[in-house]
């Protein structure tokens, strides 16, 4: 924890209401940002956004639908009027949903890819354009997935979007490195967090993924806060354009045997 790193500076975080998103803007918060949790009407977004200020911090809750382009921009204005022109955006806000391949209705695949990548992509527009408009250097950080690299029969939609999302950071690094802003991505494991306690209840599932996870272990949603604030401070400021994998080894893991019994191997 680095109690001025981000003072002066304002990060809006999207998704903020809960979870990783909520967890990601109390980090900066606690690490002097003024914060704009964005989240859906409804939403816990505002008692959030009061406990943060309650504690002395600068935080306040804009609701917005992330999917709809007049809402975004008209939200992202008020937030640069309010709390000043956005330093770090964290585009967190995604949907999980999943069914088999041949049972994946148009619906549903429509739904998970604007709920995770077209919100993304509106969301970090909206942002840089801010930034390019007032000259400032900035940071955007994407919440993509181990989904990227480790699908299931049923995560057609969700790695699809969460793909999307790791190439869409390429490419938007590359486009906005001339501002100075740098893109990068989350790739988050299996989190501890209110969306995934349904799958998470049913305990051979939730065997499956701990014996695949060498750490032992979910990660908490401040395992990845600690991530998403280095990637939007100047400790990354050479880094851009990567997504980095949260997901307590998985991916090192050789899947033809458990994280158990691969243990003191090389």
């Amino acid at each position: 924890m680095q109690p001025t790193r981000f003072a002066g500076r304002t990060a809006v975080v999207t998704g903020a209401a809960r979870g990783i998103g909520l967890a990601c803007a109390r980090r900066f918060a606690e690490e002097g940002a003024s914060v704009a949790l964005v989240d859906l009407p409804g939403s816990d977004g505002a008692a959030q956004a009061e406990r943060l200020a309650a504690e002395g911090h600068t935080a306040r809750f804009y609701p917005c639908d992330v999917t709809d382009r007049p809402a975004v921009n008209g939200t992202f204005d008020k937030i640069a009027a309010e709390l000043g022109v956005p330093d770090v955006l964290h585009a967190n806000a995604g949907i999980l949903r999943g069914s088999d391949f041949p049972d994946t209705t148009e619906e549903e695949w429509n739904a998970v890819l604007t709920g995770n990548l077209t919100s993304v992509f509106l969301c970090g527009q909206a942002a840089a354009r801010l930034m390019i408009s007032a000259r400032r250097p900035g940071a955007i950080v994407n919440t993509a997935s181990i989904a990227v690299l480790l699908t299931a029969p049923e995560g057609a939609a969700y790695s699809a979007s969460k793909g999307g999302v790791a190439a869409l950071t390429r490419a938007m690094a590359l486009s906005l490195a001339r501002h100075g802003i740098r893109v990068n991505a989350i790739g988050p494991g299996t989190v501890a967090t209110e969306m995934m306690a349904p799958a998470l209840a049913h305990q051979e599932l939730a065997d499956q993924i701990l014996s695949r996870t060498p750490l032992g272990r979910y990660a908490r949603p401040e395992d990845i806060a600690g991530v998403v604030a280095f990637l939007a401070g100047d400790d990354a400021a050479y880094l851009t354009g990567q997504t980095l994998y949260i997901d307590g080894g998985r991916l090192a893991l050789n899947y033809t045997t458990t994280a158990r019994a691969s243990a003191g191997r090389p």
